[in-house]
């Protein structure tokens, strides 16, 4: 009898399982899948159209790559506003095709003081990029934060580097160049030569918080191609095979419109050029 009961309970325990509402599952975090929208090739390096949060489709693009892909700078040098007529190859969303040749008409900003940065005007609109077939990448105005999955989208290589931000480093120094604040990539994101400019997009948003510009590639210390880490002590890290990004979020508030660069706007954190004597 007491075996028959036992039965029973079992089963309506069973129905009661099945009729019962299932509890709503988590949610899972919303991811952008990544392609080569907005991406660009250049020589010996990659890059994208990028635009501010507030824009117009007439404001003429931007494409942001290196400093050190304008060429290798002073380390206290900034160039603002010089005459350019760079050629970038536009990839389509695959990065197996092109979109069309882009043409600057002016380096607007570049440095590797504090940050290793460059933009270029275009002679194109966004309007008109976008009727090419491409899209701008949207800067965040948000410091990231450790743990996020990014993509490191190179134009160069046609290839999208996934990974996350393991951390933030204090001063990174490679050779004569110091950098402030930069992002370090979890090991896997084992970028190389040609990834240099590479916008560094969260895949959680889609909008680019970093330009990719180096990694440790022998295991030396702090010698050109080997950045090492340097605390606010002093002490010193090396990370072989580890690479790196320089934050872009500083620079949103130095976009005005028109295709400018405001050192002067409340907020900017580029660095200005060095008073003249």
């Amino acid at each position: 009898m007491r075996h028959l009961v036992a039965v029973l309970a079992a089963l309506l325990l069973s129905v009661s399982a099945l009729t019962a509402p299932a509890s709503a599952a988590p949610a899972a975090p919303a991811r952008v899948e990544l392609d080569f929208t907005g991406a660009v090739s250049l020589n010996g390096c990659s890059g994208a159209v990028v635009r501010p949060p507030v824009h117009q489709p007439s404001d003429p693009a931007l494409v942001m790559t290196n400093g050190h892909c304008v060429r290798f700078m002073e380390p206290e040098e900034v160039m603002v506003d010089v005459p350019s007529d760079r050629k970038f190859t536009l990839l389509d969303s695959s990065g197996e095709d092109s979109l069309g040749t882009l043409r600057a008409s002016a380096l607007v900003y570049a440095t590797m003081s504090r940050t290793d940065v460059a933009l270029y005007r275009l002679t194109s609109t966004y309007g008109e990029v976008e009727a090419m077939g491409g899209r701008a990448l949207e800067l965040s105005a948000e410091h990231p934060a450790a743990g996020i999955d990014i993509g490191v989208v190179s134009g160069y290589w046609r290839h999208v580097y996934s990974c996350r931000v393991d951390g933030f480093v204090h001063e990174l120094r490679e050779g004569r160049w110091t950098w402030r604040d930069s992002v370090r990539y979890t090991e896997d994101c084992r970028t190389r030569g040609g990834t240099s400019g590479s916008p560094v997009v969260d895949v959680a948003t889609g909008k680019v918080v970093a330009v990719n510009n180096t990694g440790n590639e022998d295991g030396e210390r702090c010698t050109d191609n080997n950045p090492c880490e340097v605390d606010a002590t002093g002490e010193v890290t090396v990370r072989q095979g580890i690479g790196y990004a320089q934050q872009t979020f500083q620079i949103v508030p130095c976009l005005t419109g028109g295709g400018r660069v405001d050192l002067t706007a409340p907020d900017c954190g580029l660095p200005r050029p060095a008073a003249r004597s």
